[in-house]
């Protein structure tokens, strides 16, 4: 069995190349796999399962035929794309996931999936924005809101966001160590995959009881490369591509 694992696309029709190759890429790469998880920041934002124009339609129709070539979708949302709902899961055929999951590797060892954005505690500000725009009542509000309005309020939390991490030092928009070590305790896994950080990389470490532990960090994609962690068996590679030969 394949199955693979992607996040950081942040999709919109002002970057034309990554849609285009993710589109190659669930026909020519992912409709070869068993599963295909996308853990987060498939889109740069998303105003809700009502506000799809035709770019988000046209990325719709291709997670459709992938589901339905028998590729299992899986999705997580992220910190772009946390509006998603269950009429985007039906119409894609995609599950949605809750923001800690666990799959089963083949020698029976779980493995944690987030998206990552929750492991940067350091980023005190961001953690505060999270905690508002994960909260149900407050989902529901926003979606309360005429289409126009939701437009408009994703503009000011992007340029928000884009304005205050500028002024942010490296090391705050990464992971925290200890936040790493803790939730894998406490969801009692050696192997953690996640996204968000745009760093990709394999980490060793080692958890409070001694446990060997790994955390596998998915790469974001730009106009010429994607990037994957791909499982077979319970051999895990992160693997980087471009998208002219998806």
């Amino acid at each position: 069995m394949t199955t693979l694992f992607i996040a950081d696309l942040h999709l919109h029709s002002g970057a034309p190349g990554i849609a285009e190759g993710f589109i190659n890429y669930l026909r020519h790469r992912a409709s070869g796999a068993d599963a295909l998880y996308i853990l987060g920041d498939l889109f740069e934002g998303w105003i809700g399962d009502d506000g799809s124009g035709p770019f988000e339609e046209r990325i719709i129709e291709a997670l459709r035929e992938c589901s339905d070539g028998g590729t299992n979708l899986y999705f997580m949302h992220g910190n772009r794309d946390f509006l998603i709902g269950e009429d985007f899961s039906r119409r894609t055929g995609a599950l949605l996931l809750d923001e800690h999951e666990t799959i089963e590797l083949e020698d029976g060892r779980p493995a944690l999936l987030m998206h990552g954005d929750s492991l940067c505690t350091m980023d005190r500000e961001y953690m505060q924005f999270r905690a508002m725009t994960r909260d149900p009542e407050w989902q529901q509000r926003t979606l309360a809101m005429p289409l126009e309005q939701r437009q408009a309020l994703a503009g000011q939390l992007r340029e928000h966001s884009q304005s205050a991490n500028q002024d942010k030092q490296d090391d705050i928009m990464d992971v925290t160590p200890q936040a790493v070590i803790d939730v894998m305790a406490e969801w009692n896994v050696d192997t953690l995959i996640h996204g968000h950080t745009h760093r990709p990389a394999e980490h060793d470490l080692t958890l409070p009881d001694g446990t060997p532990a790994r955390r596998h960090v998915l790469g974001d994609w730009d106009e010429s490369n994607g990037w994957q962690l791909r499982l077979e068996g319970n051999q895990l590679t992160l693997e980087r591509f471009s998208l002219q030969g998806s």
